[in-house]
């Protein structure tokens, strides 16, 4: 039997014949979006063009009935006036004041407070006490209004139980849900004056499928709170999970996206530090000091003297006191180091708290200008307190702290010092040294090594270690 025309064919094989129409769907298109930063591409890359990571492109299909970019922002525009620039002179500042936290630590992490329409990211390690923080931040926040936690972990059973282990009075709206479009109602309907997700790669739309925690979905349900956010003149708190390697989990974008970058870091056992890494409202220097307890975190009120060890008898070798300024207060840190003879033949430095880098510079220079050899020892550095340094005033520290474990020469026991080395072997000066040397006198400390009473790295080693006194500036 002759074939039939157009776009039916005819199968004799059978004794009654049976026609099959030939399919006019479409072809699904797929696509590559890089898993790191949503770069799309074509075709799959080895490394990424925006972000410059490798083997980070996961094959995407475009669904045929999801909801493009451009139709979302079709929908969302639609009945609005079309917005106009406006003259800088005229733009009232009052939208943007801010307003305390009740809680110090917080307000000094933040540059003074939380801003109103702010979105805060928070990132840190499982079990470091991200919830606890944020329900403490909902119980003690100054501005009056309804408080909305959104919980997509946690159920409202577990968040009551930890609420009373911490003695929270304030009553705070608490919502169990991770449907992005359920979320944005139920804040159209409140209109909070605070808002706390917990946590972000939680939240997933529907239009954008089920699976929550997509590069796609991360994005989407972070720009839809900011946005909220910013209507409403209320503060969202994004609490984030974290990699493997420390950073938060998700697209980089996203730490475009918010105004601020919090980080949650475990100190020494009990410690908590709470770090800016990014802050459009003020300063990422500041640090705020926490300790954890049955009845949730505590501020530490006497930071300085938090970091240092108190031990009884003669301080051993390896170990210097640094005065380090971190934001607006110094602290007394003990850096410990130790040397020992490479095996191998190929010394390594083992360091976590302070860079590497820093300490192969600063061992280069006391072998050079000392005649000290490090290249065949093995160096381990560590604070105590578990906090990470990367000020440029714990450069003399760590060199004596290196000259004193080379040696086996302990520094003295009332010696703290601060400055920057050069690699030419001279003492540098650093910020706030003032301030310094009278924080170390508060603590006890009767010789303060600073740029002002020494004249290089080589005086004061003999200095120090010839049991010379030295002045306070």
């Amino acid at each position: 039997m002759p074939a039939t025309p157009g776009k039916l064919k005819t199968f004799s094989a059978c004794r009654n014949p049976v026609f099959i129409a030939e399919s006019t769907m479409a072809k699904e298109k797929t696509y590559f979006e890089c898993s790191s930063c949503g770069q799309t591409e074509p075709k799959w890359l080895g490394k990424c063009t925006g972000c410059g990571s490798w083997n980070s492109f996961i094959e995407m299909k475009g669904g045929t009935g999801s909801k493009t970019g451009a139709g979302r922002s079709t929908e969302k525009s639609a009945g609005k006036t079309e917005p106009r620039p406006q003259r800088l002179s005229t733009i009232n500042t009052d939208e943007g004041t801010r307003y305390s936290s009740g809680t110090s630590e917080i307000d000094r992490v933040l540059g003074g407070g939380i801003m109103r329409g702010s979105s805060v990211l928070v990132g840190g390690e499982p079990g470091i006490g991200k919830s606890t923080l944020m329900l403490q931040l909902c119980s003690s926040a100054t501005r009056e209004g309804p408080v909305l936690y959104i919980s997509g972990e946690e159920s409202a059973a577990q968040l009551k139980m930890r609420a009373d282990r911490l003695n929270i009075k304030r009553e705070i709206e608490v919502f169990c849900e991770t449907e992005i479009n359920i979320i944005l109602k139920t804040i159209d309907r409140l209109k909070p004056v605070l808002i706390i997700t917990d946590s972000v790669q939680t939240l997933y739309d529907r239009d954008l499928g089920l699976v929550a925690g997509t590069v796609n979905q991360i994005k989407f349900c972070t720009s839809e709170l900011i946005d909220r956010a910013k209507l409403y003149n209320c503060p969202v708190f994004l609490v984030a999970h974290v990699t493997k390697s420390g950073a938060i989990a998700g697209p980089k974008v996203v730490e475009h996206m918010v105004d601020t970058v919090l980080y949650f870091e475990h100190g020494d056992s009990d410690v908590r530090l709470l770090r800016a890494m990014k802050n459009r409202f003020g300063s990422i220097d500041e640090i705020g000091i926490f300790k954890m307890s049955e009845k949730g975190l505590n501020q530490v009120d006497e930071p300085a003297s938090l970091f240092l060890v108190k031990r009884k008898g003669e301080q051993p070798a390896g170990i210097c006191t640094a005065a380090v300024y971190e934001g607006s207060r110094v602290l007394m840190m003990e850096i410990q180091a130790l040397t020992v003879p490479a095996k191998g033949g190929l010394s390594r430095i083992f360091s976590d708290k302070i860079d590497q880098r820093r300490v192969s510079r600063v061992a280069a220079v006391l072998e050079k200008n000392l005649s000290l050899r490090f290249s065949d020892q093995d160096i381990y550095v560590n604070v105590a307190g578990g906090i990470k340094i990367g000020e440029v005033g714990t450069d003399l520290p760590l060199a004596l702290a290196l000259y004193s474990a080379r040696t086996g020469i302990p520094v003295p026991k009332q010696t703290a010092c601060s400055g920057e080395i050069s690699l030419a072997g001279e003492i540098m000066p650093v910020a706030h040294s003032g301030r310094r040397s009278k924080t170390s006198s508060d603590m006890g400390f009767s010789n303060f090594i600073s740029p002002e009473n020494t004249s290089g790295l080589k005086d004061s080693i003999n200095k120090i270690f010839g049991g010379e006194k030295i002045s306070q500036q």
